[in-house]
């Protein structure tokens, strides 16, 4: 694989690459579609050997089909509803075995679904709690063994922007991401002697499928006008990042956000 990452419209490769991040063994969550799987392709493309999870088969197998010809290592897919714990334990006892060990861990998976407040139940918010937070605690959970062996590793959670700015029909997932920094910081303090860093990515508004379904043309010029930057973030501008805080060139960064959000206040 001659570049690691993507090349910009000049043809001339303007991303870094990693030499610590080839050979690590790194499980993405959701890594099938959007942001997930800008993260699995960049880690694909260090040379790392990735396993994603997700509820999404099909997406799931053609980015496995996509990435593997061209993959130093080709990733490994396993389908994953991450609200059933006794699956995710099984499976990612799984995938650490097949990988022999784990040295990242991207707690990525999450669902914005808009909500009004008349409308949650105990039931709604619990499903939301699992979909947006339980499950990236639980995920730490079942790599930090093998991390603990290794004597080091790497967590990288996924907050949102979302709550910062107080944006509208999102109470629940922005409860749910803002606890997503005070798990960040609680992992980071607990396992920092174990050498396990723990760090949370803050992504802004990212042109994705999803995110588009979401926003008319103006909506979308409503956001890059509230930004410092004039462009869309995309999955790889994430990936970027998390590629810097999963690396050794990160060695002394743990319990911080780190925002990618061109400056959207």
């Amino acid at each position: 694989m001659e570049d690691p990452m993507p090349q910009h419209a000049t043809g001339v490769s303007q991303s870094a690459a990693y030499p610590s991040l080839r050979d690590r063994r790194v499980i993405v969550t959701g890594g099938a579609s959007g942001i997930g799987a800008g993260l699995v392709e960049a880690f694909v493309r260090q040379g790392a050997h990735v396993a994603f999870v997700d509820v999404a088969v099909q997406d799931g197998e053609a980015l496995v089909a996509r990435l593997s010809p061209d993959a130093a290592h080709a990733p490994i897919f396993r389908p994953l509803d991450l609200t059933d714990l006794d699956a995710l334990t099984t499976v990612f006892a799984q995938l650490v075995a097949e990988l022999g060990g784990v040295d990242v861990l991207l707690n990525n998976a999450a669902n914005d679904d808009r909500h009004v407040i008349a409308d949650v139940t105990p039931a709604y918010w619990d499903q939301r709690m699992n979909v947006n937070l339980r499950h990236a605690f639980f995920a730490a959970q079942a790599v930090i063994p093998a991390m603990k062996a290794a004597k080091g590793g790497v967590i990288v959670n996924f907050g949102s922007i979302s709550w910062h700015l107080a944006l509208p029909d999102l109470i629940l997932y922005q409860t749910a991401k803002a606890a997503t920094e005070g798990l960040t910081r609680s992992l980071a303090r607990d396992l920092g002697r174990d050498g396990i860093r723990v760090n949370c990515i803050v992504p802004g508004n990212v042109q994705t499928p999803r995110q588009e379904k979401w926003y008319t043309p103006e909506g979308e010029a409503e956001i890059v006008a509230a930004q410092c930057l004039d462009a869309r973030i995309q999955p790889s501008d994430i990936a970027a990042m998390a590629l810097f805080l999963a690396s050794d060139d990160a060695r002394m960064c743990t319990g911080h956000n780190y925002w990618v959000d061109a400056g959207w206040r």
